[in-house]
C-alpha cells in the first residue's frame, strides 16, 4: 500500500504555538492537603455525576491524538484515587496517535498500582516529594505519609518505570535547605530531580513563601559543578542541567521568575471536562455538555480547534497574582 500523502496533522493556537501536549485531571480529589494546592477542610469538589467517565476521556484523547497532540499525562489531584485507573490507561494507550502516557502522583498509593499502571502502557511517572524530613513533610502535605511515598518509589523502581522524576516545591524557609539533600538522593536512585517555583493559584498559591530559583540554581552550579544540558527531557518547561559524568540531572521550573508562555505546548482537561487553556488565565472551553449531546467525532475536533483559538499569550502571575481563585487541584496539576 502506497504511504499517505497527508501531512501529520498540526494543532497550533494563533501565536503559532504547537499544541502536543494534552494534562488530563481524573479527580480533584486528594488524600494529601499540600499547603500550596489545596486548603486544609476544602470540601467543594466536583461531584461524580459531573466527571467525565472512561469513554468520555478516550473520545477526547482520541481527538487530540488525530490532531497531533500525543502526549498525555494523567493528574489529578490525585489520580490513582480514581477506581479503575489502569483500565484507562490501558485503553488510552492503545489509541492511533498517542505516542506517550505519563503519570503525576503523589506515590501515597503508588505501591498498590505500580505494576498494573506499567503493564498498562503508563512509560514515565513524577512524583511530587518536597521533603525528606518526616515532621517538615507532614507540614507541608497536612499528613504523615513520607513512609508510603518512598514505598511507592521502590515499587515504582521495580516495576520499570524510567525515568521517574521528583518534583520539589519549594518553598522559602520552609524546605530549601533541603535541597542539597534531595538532589544527592535522587542522585544514589537514578532519579531525575525537578525544583519547582510556587505559583499564586487561589488563596493556598497566594499565601505560600515563593522562593525565586536563580539564586539556588547557581549554588547548585557551583557545588555540584552542574553544566547545561541542551535537549529537553519530556517536552515540558524544565531547563535541565547535569552532574559532569552525565549521570545525574536537575531541572529546574520557573514560571514566575523565569516564565517559559512563549513555547508554552499544553493544554488541561479537568475532570469535570472543561478545557482550561492557560493556568495563569481564565480562558476556558467546556466539553462535557458536547459530549453528552452526542457530538460526533468531526464536532469534537472542531471544538477542540476553537478551544484552542482561545488559548492566551501568557500568563499574568506577576502583575495580577490575585486573578486567578481556583485552586491548582481544581484544574488539574
Amino acid at each position: 500500500m502506497a504511504a499517505s500523502t497527508h501531512p501529520p496533522a498540526v494543532l497550533q493556537d494563533r501565536f503559532g504555538r504547537r499544541i502536543s501536549y494534552l494534562r488530563i485531571s481524573v479527580t480533584d480529589r486528594c488524600d494529601l492537603r499540600c499547603s500550596y494546592c489545596l486548603p486544609k477542610g476544602h470540601t467543594g469538589f466536583e461531584e461524580p455525576q459531573n466527571w467525565l467517565r472512561f469513554d468520555e476521556i478516550s473520545r477526547v484523547v482520541a481527538a487530540f491524538a488525530r490532531l497531533g497532540a500525543g502526549r498525555v499525562r494523567l493528574t489529578g489531584g490525585e489520580p490513582l484515587l480514581r477506581r479503575g485507573l489502569a483500565t484507562l490507561a490501558a485503553q488510552l494507550s492503545a489509541l492511533p496517535g498517542v505516542d506517550e502516557l505519563s503519570l503525576s502522583t503523589n506515590a501515597t498509593q503508588l505501591h498498590k498500582h505500580a505494576v498494573s499502571l506499567r503493564a498498562a502502557g503508563v512509560q514515565r511517572i513524577n512524583v511530587s516529594l518536597d521533603s525528606l524530613d518526616r515532621a517538615c513533610s507532614a507540614s507541608i502535605t497536612g499528613r504523615d505519609s513520607l513512609a508510603s511515598v518512598m514505598s511507592g518509589l521502590e515499587a515504582a523502581k521495580a516495576a520499570g518505570f524510567a525515568p521517574i522524576k521528583i518534583n520539589m516545591v519549594l518553598l522559602r524557609g520552609v524546605n530549601e535547605q533541603e535541597v542539597p539533600q534531595m538532589a544527592q538522593f535522587c542522585f544514589e536512585h537514578g532519579f531525575i530531580l525537578r525544583l519547582i517555583e510556587t505559583m499564586p493559584m487561589g488563596a493556598t498559591g497566594r499565601s505560600s513563601p515563593a522562593l525565586e530559583l536563580g539564586p539556588l540554581r547557581e549554588a547548585l552550579v557551583a557545588r555540584f559543578g552542574l553544566r547545561p544540558l541542551a535537549a529537553e527531557l519530556g517536552g515540558g518547561p524544565a531547563r535541565y542541567w547535569s552532574t559532569p559524568d552525565g549521570r545525574s540531572t536537575i531541572g529546574f521550573i520557573s514560571p514566575i521568575s523565569q516564565h517559559f508562555c512563549a513555547t508554552c505546548n499544553r493544554v488541561r482537561l479537568s475532570v469535570d471536562g472543561t478545557l482550561y487553556l492557560c493556568l495563569g488565565q481564565e480562558e476556558r472551553f467546556e466539553l462535557r455538555p458536547l459530549l453528552r449531546a452526542g457530538i460526533d467525532d468531526a464536532g469534537l475536533e472542531s471544538a477542540i480547534r476553537a478551544a484552542i483559538e482561545l488559548k492566551p499569550e501568557r500568563h499574568e502571575f506577576n502583575e495580577a497574582p490575585q486573578k486567578i481563585v481556583r485552586f491548582m487541584s481544581q484544574t488539574g496539576g
